[in-house]
Protein backbone atom coordinates (compact mmCIF):
# COMPACT_ATOMS: atom_id res chain seq x y z
CA UNK A 1 0.00 0.00 0.00
CA UNK A 2 1.44 3.35 -1.10
CA UNK A 3 1.01 6.47 1.02
CA UNK A 4 -1.56 9.09 0.06
CA UNK A 5 -0.81 12.76 0.71
CA UNK A 6 -3.75 15.17 0.64
CA UNK A 7 -3.02 18.89 0.26
CA UNK A 8 -6.11 21.00 0.67
CA UNK A 9 -8.86 22.73 2.58
CA UNK A 10 -10.58 22.18 5.89
CA UNK A 11 -13.99 23.80 6.51
CA UNK A 12 -16.71 23.53 9.08
CA UNK A 13 -19.94 22.89 7.19
CA UNK A 14 -23.15 24.56 8.36
CA UNK A 15 -26.04 22.83 6.61
CA UNK A 16 -29.75 23.59 6.33
CA UNK A 17 -32.51 22.21 4.10
CA UNK A 18 -34.78 24.66 2.31
CA UNK A 19 -37.92 24.27 0.15
CA UNK A 20 -36.38 26.64 -2.41
CA UNK A 21 -33.77 29.39 -2.64
CA UNK A 22 -35.09 32.63 -1.12
CA UNK A 23 -35.48 35.75 -3.22
CA UNK A 24 -33.82 39.01 -2.23
CA UNK A 25 -35.20 40.15 1.13
CA UNK A 26 -37.17 36.92 1.65
CA UNK A 27 -36.98 34.88 4.85
CA UNK A 28 -37.72 31.15 4.67
CA UNK A 29 -38.23 28.50 7.30
CA UNK A 30 -35.86 25.62 6.66
CA UNK A 31 -35.02 22.60 8.78
CA UNK A 32 -32.59 19.86 9.64
CA UNK A 33 -29.77 22.25 10.59
CA UNK A 34 -26.47 20.59 11.39
CA UNK A 35 -22.78 21.41 11.62
CA UNK A 36 -20.12 18.91 10.63
CA UNK A 37 -16.49 18.97 9.50
CA UNK A 38 -15.99 19.34 5.76
CA UNK A 39 -13.82 21.05 3.16
CA UNK A 40 -12.87 19.27 -0.03
CA UNK A 41 -9.35 18.45 1.12
CA UNK A 42 -10.45 17.19 4.53
CA UNK A 43 -13.35 15.25 3.01
CA UNK A 44 -11.02 13.46 0.61
CA UNK A 45 -8.53 12.76 3.40
CA UNK A 46 -11.37 11.42 5.58
CA UNK A 47 -12.53 9.17 2.72
CA UNK A 48 -9.00 7.78 2.36
CA UNK A 49 -8.77 7.14 6.08
CA UNK A 50 -12.21 5.57 6.47
CA UNK A 51 -11.53 3.30 3.49
CA UNK A 52 -8.28 2.04 5.09
CA UNK A 53 -5.77 4.14 3.15
CA UNK A 54 -2.48 5.37 4.59
CA UNK A 55 -3.19 9.08 4.47
CA UNK A 56 -1.40 12.27 5.53
CA UNK A 57 -2.85 15.78 5.21
CA UNK A 58 -1.58 19.36 5.11
CA UNK A 59 -3.66 22.52 5.23
CA UNK A 60 -4.55 25.28 7.68
CA UNK A 61 -7.18 25.80 10.38
CA UNK A 62 -7.81 28.73 12.69
CA UNK A 63 -7.04 28.86 16.38
CA UNK A 64 -10.70 28.38 17.24
CA UNK A 65 -13.06 25.65 18.40
CA UNK A 66 -13.90 24.66 14.83
CA UNK A 67 -10.22 24.12 14.02
CA UNK A 68 -9.72 21.88 17.03
CA UNK A 69 -12.86 19.89 16.23
CA UNK A 70 -11.84 19.37 12.60
CA UNK A 71 -8.39 18.07 13.54
CA UNK A 72 -9.77 15.70 16.17
CA UNK A 73 -12.34 14.42 13.69
CA UNK A 74 -9.77 13.64 10.99
CA UNK A 75 -7.42 11.98 13.46
CA UNK A 76 -10.31 9.78 14.53
CA UNK A 77 -10.59 8.55 10.94
CA UNK A 78 -6.92 7.57 10.89
CA UNK A 79 -5.59 10.64 9.08
CA UNK A 80 -2.12 11.91 10.03
CA UNK A 81 -2.78 15.62 10.67
CA UNK A 82 0.70 16.53 11.94
CA UNK A 83 1.23 18.76 8.90
CA UNK A 84 -2.02 20.71 9.32
CA UNK A 85 -0.96 24.17 10.53
CA UNK A 86 -2.92 26.18 13.13
CA UNK A 87 -2.99 29.87 12.19
CA UNK A 88 -3.35 32.31 15.08
CA UNK A 89 -5.90 35.14 15.04
CA UNK A 90 -7.57 33.67 11.96
CA UNK A 91 -10.94 31.89 11.78
CA UNK A 92 -11.23 28.43 10.32
CA UNK A 93 -12.86 28.06 6.91
CA UNK A 94 -16.66 27.91 6.86
CA UNK A 95 -19.05 26.47 4.26
CA UNK A 96 -22.73 27.38 4.38
CA UNK A 97 -24.66 24.66 2.55
CA UNK A 98 -28.30 25.02 1.51
CA UNK A 99 -29.96 21.81 0.32
CA UNK A 100 -32.88 22.17 -2.09
CA UNK A 101 -34.50 19.16 -3.78
CA UNK A 102 -31.66 16.86 -2.70
CA UNK A 103 -29.03 19.07 -4.36
CA UNK A 104 -26.71 21.48 -2.58
CA UNK A 105 -25.66 25.11 -2.99
CA UNK A 106 -22.48 26.13 -1.16
CA UNK A 107 -21.12 29.50 -0.01
CA UNK A 108 -17.53 29.53 1.28
CA UNK A 109 -15.58 31.78 3.63
CA UNK A 110 -12.08 30.40 3.11
CA UNK A 111 -10.68 31.70 6.41
CA UNK A 112 -7.41 29.98 7.35
CA UNK A 113 -7.40 28.07 4.04
CA UNK A 114 -6.10 31.27 2.43
CA UNK A 115 -2.90 30.93 4.46
CA UNK A 116 -1.80 27.62 2.93
CA UNK A 117 1.57 28.04 1.18
CA UNK A 118 4.39 26.18 -0.54
CA UNK A 119 6.17 25.57 2.78
CA UNK A 120 3.15 23.52 3.89
CA UNK A 121 3.59 21.41 0.76
CA UNK A 122 7.28 20.90 1.48
CA UNK A 123 6.56 19.72 5.03
CA UNK A 124 3.82 17.36 3.85
CA UNK A 125 5.93 15.74 1.13
CA UNK A 126 9.24 15.59 3.01
CA UNK A 127 8.87 11.82 3.51
CA UNK A 128 7.06 11.03 0.24
CA UNK A 129 8.53 8.35 -2.02
CA UNK A 130 8.23 7.58 -5.73
CA UNK A 131 4.87 5.96 -6.47
CA UNK A 132 3.11 7.59 -3.53
CA UNK A 133 -0.03 9.58 -4.39
CA UNK A 134 -0.68 13.31 -4.06
CA UNK A 135 -4.34 14.37 -4.10
CA UNK A 136 -5.14 18.10 -4.40
CA UNK A 137 -8.14 20.38 -4.97
CA UNK A 138 -8.56 24.13 -5.53
CA UNK A 139 -9.99 25.49 -2.26
CA UNK A 140 -6.51 26.69 -1.24
CA UNK A 141 -4.27 29.22 -3.07
CA UNK A 142 -3.41 28.04 -6.57
CA UNK A 143 0.24 29.00 -6.13
CA UNK A 144 0.53 26.58 -3.20
CA UNK A 145 -1.34 23.84 -5.07
CA UNK A 146 0.97 24.27 -8.04
CA UNK A 147 4.03 24.06 -5.79
CA UNK A 148 2.73 20.82 -4.25
CA UNK A 149 2.08 19.29 -7.67
CA UNK A 150 5.48 20.32 -9.01
CA UNK A 151 7.32 18.93 -5.98
CA UNK A 152 5.36 15.68 -6.11
CA UNK A 153 6.10 15.35 -9.83
CA UNK A 154 9.82 15.85 -9.17
CA UNK A 155 9.69 13.13 -6.52
CA UNK A 156 8.12 10.65 -8.95
CA UNK A 157 4.76 10.59 -7.21
CA UNK A 158 1.41 9.98 -8.92
CA UNK A 159 -0.59 13.22 -8.87
CA UNK A 160 -4.38 13.64 -8.91
CA UNK A 161 -6.01 17.06 -9.37
CA UNK A 162 -9.67 17.50 -8.47
CA UNK A 163 -10.24 20.93 -10.09
CA UNK A 164 -12.93 22.15 -7.71
CA UNK A 165 -13.88 24.86 -7.35
CA UNK A 166 -12.56 25.94 -10.73
CA UNK A 167 -9.75 28.49 -10.66
CA UNK A 168 -8.30 30.67 -13.38
CA UNK A 169 -4.84 29.74 -14.58
CA UNK A 170 -5.11 26.16 -13.31
CA UNK A 171 -3.78 25.08 -16.71
CA UNK A 172 -0.33 26.10 -15.52
CA UNK A 173 -0.42 23.05 -13.22
CA UNK A 174 -1.22 20.56 -15.99
CA UNK A 175 2.38 19.50 -16.75
CA UNK A 176 2.60 18.10 -13.21
CA UNK A 177 -0.80 16.32 -13.21
CA UNK A 178 -1.15 12.60 -13.95
CA UNK A 179 -4.94 12.41 -13.46
CA UNK A 180 -7.64 15.09 -13.39
CA UNK A 181 -11.15 14.47 -11.99
CA UNK A 182 -13.53 17.27 -13.04
CA UNK A 183 -17.30 17.11 -12.85
CA UNK A 184 -19.25 17.97 -16.00
CA UNK A 185 -19.36 21.71 -15.31
CA UNK A 186 -15.64 21.86 -14.57
CA UNK A 187 -14.89 19.73 -17.63
CA UNK A 188 -16.73 22.24 -19.84
CA UNK A 189 -14.94 25.20 -18.24
CA UNK A 190 -11.56 23.50 -18.71
CA UNK A 191 -12.08 22.39 -22.29
CA UNK A 192 -14.81 24.57 -23.81
CA UNK A 193 -16.82 21.51 -24.84
CA UNK A 194 -19.23 18.96 -23.42
CA UNK A 195 -17.97 16.28 -25.83
CA UNK A 196 -16.04 13.81 -23.71
CA UNK A 197 -13.71 12.51 -26.42
CA UNK A 198 -12.88 15.97 -27.74
CA UNK A 199 -12.40 17.48 -24.26
CA UNK A 200 -10.39 14.49 -23.14
CA UNK A 201 -8.00 14.90 -26.06
CA UNK A 202 -7.62 18.60 -25.22
CA UNK A 203 -6.60 17.80 -21.64
CA UNK A 204 -4.22 15.04 -22.68
CA UNK A 205 -2.63 17.32 -25.28
CA UNK A 206 -2.02 19.71 -22.36
CA UNK A 207 0.03 17.03 -20.61
CA UNK A 208 -2.48 15.16 -18.44
CA UNK A 209 -2.32 11.38 -18.82
CA UNK A 210 -5.74 10.33 -17.50
CA UNK A 211 -9.12 12.07 -17.24
CA UNK A 212 -12.04 10.98 -15.05
CA UNK A 213 -15.23 13.00 -15.54
CA UNK A 214 -17.72 12.55 -12.69
CA UNK A 215 -21.21 12.95 -14.11
CA UNK A 216 -23.55 12.88 -11.12
CA UNK A 217 -26.58 10.72 -11.82
CA UNK A 218 -24.91 9.58 -15.08
CA UNK A 219 -21.94 7.98 -13.34
CA UNK A 220 -18.44 8.62 -14.66
CA UNK A 221 -16.32 8.45 -17.79
CA UNK A 222 -12.61 7.55 -17.84
CA UNK A 223 -10.48 8.75 -20.77
CA UNK A 224 -6.86 7.96 -21.57
CA UNK A 225 -4.88 7.51 -24.76
CA UNK A 226 -7.02 5.33 -27.01
CA UNK A 227 -9.37 4.28 -24.22
CA UNK A 228 -12.75 5.40 -22.88
CA UNK A 229 -14.64 3.58 -20.12
CA UNK A 230 -18.01 4.63 -18.68
CA UNK A 231 -20.19 3.32 -15.88
CA UNK A 232 -23.65 4.47 -14.87
CA UNK A 233 -24.34 5.83 -11.44
CA UNK A 234 -25.41 3.08 -9.05
CA UNK A 235 -29.09 3.54 -8.26
CA UNK A 236 -29.56 4.52 -4.63
CA UNK A 237 -32.03 6.66 -2.66
CA UNK A 238 -30.48 10.14 -2.58
CA UNK A 239 -30.61 11.97 0.76
CA UNK A 240 -27.72 14.45 0.37
CA UNK A 241 -25.10 14.73 -2.39
CA UNK A 242 -22.62 16.62 -0.17
CA UNK A 243 -19.29 14.80 -0.16
CA UNK A 244 -20.13 12.32 -2.91
CA UNK A 245 -17.50 13.65 -5.31
CA UNK A 246 -14.92 13.80 -2.53
CA UNK A 247 -15.72 10.22 -1.55
CA UNK A 248 -15.22 9.19 -5.18
CA UNK A 249 -11.80 10.89 -5.34
CA UNK A 250 -10.64 9.48 -2.00
CA UNK A 251 -11.84 5.97 -2.79
CA UNK A 252 -10.14 6.09 -6.19
CA UNK A 253 -6.86 7.15 -4.57
CA UNK A 254 -7.06 4.36 -1.98
CA UNK A 255 -7.52 1.63 -4.56
CA UNK A 256 -4.77 3.01 -6.80
CA UNK A 257 -2.47 3.17 -3.75
CA UNK A 258 -3.30 -0.48 -3.12
CA UNK A 259 -2.19 -1.41 -6.64
CA UNK A 260 -5.63 -1.97 -8.18
CA UNK A 261 -6.00 -1.42 -11.93
CA UNK A 262 -7.87 1.72 -12.93
CA UNK A 263 -11.14 0.03 -13.92
CA UNK A 264 -11.51 -1.81 -10.59
CA UNK A 265 -10.53 1.35 -8.71
CA UNK A 266 -13.20 3.36 -10.55
CA UNK A 267 -15.90 0.78 -9.89
CA UNK A 268 -15.08 0.83 -6.19
CA UNK A 269 -15.15 4.64 -6.12
CA UNK A 270 -18.56 4.59 -7.78
CA UNK A 271 -19.84 2.21 -5.10
CA UNK A 272 -18.45 4.24 -2.22
CA UNK A 273 -20.08 7.41 -3.58
CA UNK A 274 -23.41 5.58 -3.90
CA UNK A 275 -23.35 4.85 -0.17
CA UNK A 276 -22.41 8.46 0.67
CA UNK A 277 -25.44 10.03 -1.06
CA UNK A 278 -27.78 8.01 1.15
CA UNK A 279 -26.61 9.90 4.25
CA UNK A 280 -26.61 13.50 5.41
CA UNK A 281 -23.45 15.51 5.95
CA UNK A 282 -19.91 15.56 4.61
CA UNK A 283 -17.28 13.45 6.38
CA UNK A 284 -19.87 11.78 8.59
CA UNK A 285 -21.63 10.45 5.48
CA UNK A 286 -18.51 8.81 4.01
CA UNK A 287 -18.63 5.03 4.48
CA UNK A 288 -15.93 2.80 5.89
CA UNK A 289 -14.54 -0.04 3.79
CA UNK A 290 -16.65 -2.55 5.75
CA UNK A 291 -19.79 -0.49 5.13
CA UNK A 292 -19.21 -0.41 1.37
CA UNK A 293 -18.54 -4.14 1.21
CA UNK A 294 -21.48 -5.00 3.47
CA UNK A 295 -23.91 -2.77 1.56
CA UNK A 296 -23.15 -4.31 -1.82
CA UNK A 297 -22.94 -7.84 -0.46
CA UNK A 298 -26.44 -7.41 1.00
CA UNK A 299 -27.67 -5.80 -2.22
CA UNK A 300 -26.48 -8.77 -4.29
CA UNK A 301 -28.40 -11.16 -2.04
CA UNK A 302 -31.61 -9.26 -2.76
Amino acid sequence: MKNIFVFGSLNMDMVIRSPYLPAAGETLTGGGFMTNPGGKGANQAAACGKLNGLVHMAGCVGDDAFGKQMLENLAGYGVDVSCVRIVEETPSGIAVIVIVDDDNRIILDVGANSKVNSSDAERLLASAAPGDILLVQLETPLEAVGAALKLAHEKGMYTILNPAPMARDVQACFPYVDMITPNETEFHLLTGTDLLDEGGRFLMDAGIKEVVVTRGAKGYCYISQGKMVSEDCIKAPVVDTTGAGDTFCGALAVKLAAGEDIENALRFANRAAAVTVQRRGAQVSIPTLDEVETYFSTKRKH
